[in-house]
């Protein structure tokens, strides 16, 4: 796909619950523009069925984050 659209941003699901791989992603989806949406939505909004919902669903995603910039930084993208 990167191939087909260089300088195009792709929405990538699939990545927590679904078991997808964020560093594939990341290794065959990365241009040097980044071109890369990542989607988790399924892997935040049913971390946590308790009253600690908010908190457990912004680690999540801070968590993801966190793993986006490691893996831009081995990239040497930031």
């Amino acid at each position: 796909v990167r191939e087909i659209v260089p300088d195009h941003f792709l929405l990538i699901p699939g990545i927590g619950s679904q078991g997808g791989s964020l560093e594939d992603v990341m290794k065959y989806g990365l241009n040097n523009n980044f071109g890369l949406l990542v989607k988790s939505s399924r892997a935040i909004i049913f971390a946590d069925a308790t009253g600690s919902f908010a908190e457990t669903a912004a680690q999540k995603a801070a968590e993801l984050q966190m793993q986006i910039e490691q893996l831009l930084r081995e990239a040497k993208l930031i």
